[in-house]
Order: structure tokens, then C-alpha cells, then sequence
């Protein structure tokens, strides 16, 4: 049996011995699996330790016993470089930049139902890719938030530059304006052409969703990762002085159009601060998260650092149970 290790402030972490080659790791990973299955559903998240994980193509092996399915990467919103074999960079925003926490692709109708993580050179100093349990997050935010999300949902309204974030072309890796329009209403989310060839999305989903496995609700969104006021003051004052709140790359707001106030972004960040946990990146680990009951998020650092991801098990929302359904929508 695994024995894992679950100390306050971090996250599950297995000590792996004796493997010396992928072959053997391979191997190991399928007798262990239904255990590591168990484990991630207990704790969203959870760190294998040992391994002798070096190269991206080691990361595939692994990723290829532990995730069943690969999701593409919809919606394309952050900078991420390709490395091979569905592998990609987990991030390529600056090192000084805090990622704050969300579940990857909230915002789709499609999205991972896992992600694994893997370290194959860890940074000198910080680096870290916290996680929260959405589960605790949604137990600790204040009823009228939970009730507001309930019921309204949240909305997501992005304008593509190619001067600034990314642009349509890339979020929708297509050139063909038709093809944007048709994914948009396959996927319900509205969308608005301007003379200057800008793109503005938006639309309403959940913030509430349910486990389809276990039955679990968390607290499913981006809701705080993307809203203006999250921003530095000086980074939002400047993004709107150039391009006005409508021409923002991204904003947040209840699924109704109602702004969040400062007490419910206050609210919201400890509830996930509360919930966080974090442990130091060594060469060769591997983190496997759920998802739907994880978020994540990534901290500042210094030195090199190369961690990969892969997404897989795709997961459609309308098996989650959502609170409210999803509908295109404009600010």
C-alpha cells in the first residue's frame, strides 16, 4: 500500500523507491493506479516523489498511465509552448508574476478532468504551483456569494488583441472568421466583430459545478483569476486608459451583469488562501490534480524552471450538475 504523506500546508506527497529506469515505472504506475485513483478523489491533488522522471519524453510515459484520454487546449487564453506529443510548457508568463488560482478551462464546455504536472528542472527560488480543494474553498466563501453564484452564475467577456494578450487567431487556432462564428454558437458564447477587426466574447457559466464521480460541489471558475480589480492598480489603470473597461482582454462579473464588490473579491481570495497548500518543485516529481476538485495556481521565482503539463480525461459540464446553464452573453 502507498503511504502518503499530508501535512498541514501541503499537499499528499508518496516517497518513490527503486525505480531506476521507465520501464520499470511504467510497470509500477499500472499496479498502483486504482490506489493513486483513490487517493486523488480523497485529495484533489496529489505529488509522486522519486522518480526517475528527466526529459519530456520520460513525462509522456508517465502521462500516458495516468491520464486515459487527451483534451485539446480550447479557448487558448495564456502563453504556452508546445513541446511534443500533446506536452506543453505550463505557462511561459514572466517569473516576477503570481498566477492566481483557478480550475483549468472553467469557462469551456469541455475541460480536463485531469492535469498532471512535472518538474524537470526546478527553480532556485519560490516556483512552487500551489493547489486549493475547491471543495473547502466553497465551504469557507459567505452565503450571499455562494447564493449569488447559485443562482446568476458568472460571466467571462474577453476582447482579442494582437497587441496585447492573445489574439483571436490564436485563442481559436484559426484564421477563418466563419470558423470562429461557428465554434462560438456550437459552444454558447456570444461574440461581436469591430471595424478594427477586434474580437469581443462573452458568456455565462456556472461557478458551482458537481463531481460526476463522487457526487461533491465545489467551486468551479475564474471568476477572481480574471476580474479587472484583481489586477495591479497600476496595471488596470493603465489597460483602461488605453483600451476602456470594454476593450479589457479579460473581465469577470456575476452571471446577471452585477459587479463584484471589493468584499466579495476579499472574501473569495481567502477563501482559496485559506484552502492552499504548496510544496517545493524537485527534479523528477509529478503532480496528478483533479481538476474539478483542485485549482491551481503558480508562484513567483527565480533560476530556471521547467515544468511540463498534460490535460486529459475530458469532462463535459453538463455531466456536473451545473447550477446554472450556460448561455452566450455580452457585457
Amino acid at each position: 500500500m502507498l503511504e502518503w504523506q499530508a501535512v498541514e500546508g501541503k499537499p499528499a506527497i508518496t516517497q518513490v523507491a527503486g525505480l531506476t529506469e521507465m520501464t520499470q515505472v511504467r510497470a509500477w504506475l499500472e499496479d498502483v493506479r486504482p490506489q493513486l485513483t483513490a487517493a486523488l478523489r480523497e485529495y484533489g491533488a496529489i505529488y509522486l516523489r522519486g522518480l526517475p522522471m528527466a526529459t519530456i519524453e520520460d513525462f509522456a510515459q508517465i502521462r500516458d498511465v495516468l491520464i486515459s484520454e487527451r483534451t485539446p487546449y480550447r479557448e487558448k487564453t495564456t502563453p504556452r509552448s508546445r513541446l511534443g506529443d500533446d506536452v506543453f510548457s505550463s505557462t511561459d508568463l514572466p517569473a516576477a508574476q503570481s498566477i492566481r488560482m483557478h480550475n483549468e478551462n472553467s469557462y469551456t464546455l469541455t475541460f480536463p478532468g485531469r492535469l498532471l504536472f512535472g518538474c524537470l528542472i526546478a527553480p532556485s527560488q519560490g516556483g512552487a504551483t500551489p493547489v486549493a480543494d475547491c471543495r473547502k474553498v466553497l465551504d469557507a466563501l459567505p452565503d450571499q456569494v455562494v447564493k449569488k453564484i447559485r443562482t446568476a452564475g458568472w460571466r467571462l467577456s474577453r476582447s482579442y488583441s494582437e497587441h496585447i494578450s492573445t489574439d483571436w487567431q490564436t485563442a481559436f487556432a484559426t484564421d477563418d472568421v466563419d470558423e470562429v462564428a461557428r465554434y462560438c454558437a456550437d459552444n454558447l458564447i456570444g461574440h461581436q466583430w469591430y471595424d478594427d477587426g477586434t474580437l469581443r466574447t462573452s458568456q455565462i457559466r456556472p461557478g458551482i459545478i458537481t463531481h460526476p464521480s463522487s457526487g461533491e460541489e465545489v467551486w468551479f471558475n475564474h471568476l477572481l483569476f480574471w476580474n479587472e480589480w484583481a489586477l495591479e492598480e497600476d496595471l488596470r489603470e493603465a489597460l483602461v486608459d488605453e483600451f476602456g473597461r470594454d476593450g479589457l482582454p479579460f473581465n469577470t462579473e456575476f452571471g446577471d451583469g452585477a459587479a463584484l464588490s471589493n468584499e466579495d473579491l476579499q472574501a473569495i481570495q481567502a477563501a482559496y488562501d485559506a484552502a492552499t497548500v504548496r510544496e517545493t518543485w524537485q527534479p523528477g516529481d509529478v503532480m496528478l490534480v483533479d481538476n474539478i476538485l483542485t485549482a491551481h495556481g503558480r508562484d513567483p521565482f527565480r533560476g530556471d524552471r521547467k515544468i511540463v503539463v498534460a490535460m486529459g480525461d475530458p469532462v463535459e459540464l453538463s455531466e456536473c450538475r451545473p447550477t446554472v446553464e450556460p448561455a452566450p452573453a455580452f457585457a
